[in-house]
């Protein structure tokens, strides 16, 4: 019997030895599922707020693009406007009666014939012009009317068309004319 204590002891100390070695493993087994699950979770934060940040740049860069395309729009459509009235004041001067076309231009050359020694004018004010002006008539240009006065050598050019007088103001006052019509 003493050959079976010793295999029982010895089974005894290898059945503890398994039981402290299945210990160990689980507790490291334990360890190393409590630290994956550590790193998961960090993982997961750390997915989650990249992904937060990257909704909220996304949403950022929306509104500024949408904004940006209604600011275009707004100001696509506000020149549309400014260019309607443009034209209709266009179109009003061409629609002056003869009697305002003849004192304006009348006016403009008054003011302006000591200037030069030839004028110009639209086709349609030639007549008017040449009874107006003392100045040699040198021949028509292309606009909605007024004059050009130029001197004998055509070096000083004085532009008094209606398209420039019109540009001109419509340049100064387009501030203006915007605040008006849009506040």
């Amino acid at each position: 019997m003493g050959l079976e204590t010793v295999i029982k002891d010895i089974m005894d100390a290898a059945q503890a030895n398994v039981t402290m070695v299945n210990a160990e493993a689980d507790a490291e087994v334990s360890q190393i599922l409590d630290e994956a699950r550590q790193s998961a979770k960090k993982i997961m934060g750390d997915s989650l707020a990249k992904a937060e940040d990257d909704i909220k740049r996304l949403r950022q860069q929306e509104t500024s693009s949408a904004n940006l395309e209604v600011k275009r729009a707004t100001l696509n459509a506000r020149k549309e406007v400014l260019d309607k009235v443009y034209d209709n004041s266009v179109e009003s001067i061409v629609a002056l009666p003869a009697k305002k076309q003849e004192e304006l231009l009348k006016a403009i050359i008054e003011q302006n014939e000591g200037n030069g020694s030839k004028i110009y004018s639209n086709k349609d004010s030639e007549e008017l012009v040449r009874k107006l002006s003392s100045l040699e008539y040198a021949g028509n240009v292309d606009c909605i009317g007024g004059v050009v006065i130029e001197n004998n050598d055509g070096t000083i050019r004085l532009d008094y068309t209606y398209d420039i007088i019109l540009k001109n103001v419509n340049e100064q006052s387009l501030k203006q004319t915007s605040d008006i019509l849009f506040g």
